[in-house]
C-alpha cells in the first residue's frame, strides 16, 4: 500500500509540473523590429525589420473600425504614425504595449472641439475580456491572442514607430 501511495503522488507532482504551461515572458534573439505597420482595412498587423517582415498577425480593432480616432470613447482605433511608449506586463488582458496616441495634432484638434481625445491604446491580448473576442470589440486599441502577444510583447521596444493605416 505504501509504494502505491508513492507512486501515486510522484505521478500527481509530475502531472502538475508538465501542466504549469510557464512564463507568459518569452526571450526573443532575431533581427530587430525597426518598425510596425497595421493596415485597418485588412486587420493585418506587421512587424517589420527594415522592408522585411518578420511576423504578420490577424488582428482586431475598435468597434467603430472606420475613420482615425478624435474623441475618447468614439470606439475608433487611431491612423497616423506614432511610437511604442512602454510595455505592460499587468495588463487587464494578458499583456500590453503602449501606444503614443494621443500625439500633439490629436491633443489640439480634440481641444478645439471642446472634448477629450482619449488614450490608454494599446496593443494587447484577449485575456479576461468578457465578450466574444470575435470581430472589432476594443475601445480602440488592437487586439491579438495571449499567445501572439507574448510574441509581441518581447520583439518590441520602447520607441520603434508604429504606423497605423486605414
Amino acid at each position: 500500500m505504501f509504494p502505491i501511495r508513492i507512486l501515486l503522488m510522484l505521478v500527481v507532482a509530475f502531472g502538475l509540473a508538465a501542466c504549469g504551461g510557464g512564463s507568459k515572458f518569452r526571450k526573443y534573439n532575431g533581427p530587430e523590429v525597426t518598425s510596425i505597420q497595421v493596415h485597418k482595412g485588412a486587420r493585418k498587423m506587421y512587424l517589420l525589420h527594415h522592408s522585411k517582415v518578420l511576423e504578420e498577425y490577424d488582428i482586431s480593432l475598435g468597434f467603430q473600425p472606420v475613420g482615425h480616432k478624435q474623441f475618447e470613447g468614439d470606439g475608433k482605433t487611431p491612423e497616423g504614425t506614432y511610437f511604442i511608449s512602454h510595455h505592460n506586463p499587468k495588463s487587464r488582458y494578458h499583456l500590453s504595449v503602449g501606444i503614443s496616441y494621443p500625439n500633439a495634432a490629436d491633443q489640439a484638434y480634440a481641444a478645439a472641439m471642446g472634448k477629450s481625445p482619449g488614450g490608454d491604446i494599446m496593443i494587447h491580448g484577449r485575456t479576461r475580456y468578457k465578450g466574444t473576442n470575435e470581430g472589432d470589440w476594443t475601445a480602440g486599441c488592437i487586439a491579438v491572442t495571449d499567445r501572439e502577444m507574448e510574441e509581441i510583447y518581447s520583439m518590441l521596444r520602447r520607441n520603434t514607430p508604429i504606423h497605423i493605416l486605414p
